[in-house]
């Protein structure tokens, strides 16, 4: 028990909860889509399962992803001191915690139906993977989009028991906005990248990468306001989406000159993004 108690701290860094904003990251959008699919009244119980569920399986997909990286993460200065790159802990140690935490993420949706259920097979499918797309995959962000939003068309089966065209377009929009926020975090670890061979969007984009990046940020919005306009929201949905759109217009002045702690400021300045459009779509709902 002293032995556990003492690893507690290394579990806790290996799966980030000591930097919450990838959970964030995945909230936000799972949380837009169980708003629309509710007509802005979503049931208190599914909001708890899938609040819990997302925490859990973001955890989840850290462990993997350090154990699939651990040969890398040595020789990225951002990573190098991470639990398992650092041999605190050791490989089977990262696959039982990830393991255990999807098994209880698994055990929250058990009371939904099964088209949920089956779509959740998917989700930790695609995460699991995740993490070998860059070693050949051009624009791996494109899938880690995927990843962190597959909580919009599993919100809109548990709460429909259906995944309707809204769904899949939230979910496209969400590959524009990982895509986005993803090659600034990127850009932080270019050099290193390229060092060891890691594919990465802002290696693909190039000199292109800003561009790039604010351009993913346009498509984001604008699908965002096509499925808004059509589920009938207006003026606070509006006034959010505006908010976000400043929002990418501050990204552009933290990336244009590429200093990877701007880069990185940008990044973690997306909770931001995310929580307006969130906002403009619940206040939309809760005052009409």
């Amino acid at each position: 028990m002293t032995t556990l108690t003492a690893r507690l701290p290394l579990y806790f860094r290996l799966v980030r909860l000591d930097k919450p904003i990838g959970i964030l990251l995945l909230l936000w959008p799972t949380l837009i889509a169980l708003w629309l699919a509710s007509d802005g009244h979503p049931d208190w119980k599914l909001l708890l399962i899938f609040t819990l569920g997302t925490a859990l399986m973001r955890s989840a997909g850290c462990a993997i992803n350090d154990y699939a990286d651990r040969d890398f993460d040595r020789h990225v200065k951002r990573t190098v001191e991470r639990p398992l790159t650092a041999g605190k802990i050791k490989a089977w140690e990262a696959l039982l915690v990830a393991a255990a935490l999807a098994l209880v993420s698994f055990a929250l949706i058990l009371p939904l139906n099964p088209l949920t259920k089956q779509l959740s097979v998917a989700a930790l499918l695609i995460a699991a993977s995740y993490p070998y797309f860059k070693r050949f995959f051009a624009i791996p962000q494109a899938y880690l989009g995927i990843a962190f939003g597959f909580g919009i068309p599993m919100g809109f089966a548990a709460v429909q028991a259906t995944v309707p065209a809204a769904a899949w377009w939230l979910l496209l929009a969400n590959v524009f906005w990982a895509v986005a926020y993803d090659t600034e975090y990127a850009m932080v670890d270019r050099d290193d990248d390229l060092k060891i061979g890691i594919r990465t969007s802002a290696i693909t984009f190039g000199r292109f990468d800003v561009a790039a990046v604010m351009l993913c940020y346009a498509a984001t919005l604008l699908i965002f306001l096509a499925v808004g306009w059509q589920a009938g929201l207006r003026g606070w949905f509006i006034a959010g989406l505006l908010g976000a759109a400043g929002c990418a217009a501050y990204h552009y002045t933290l990336i244009r000159e590429r200093d990877r702690m701007r880069c990185f400021a940008a990044f973690r300045h997306n909770n931001w993004m995310g929580a307006l459009m969130f906002a403009g779509v619940a206040l939309d709902y809760a005052l009409l």
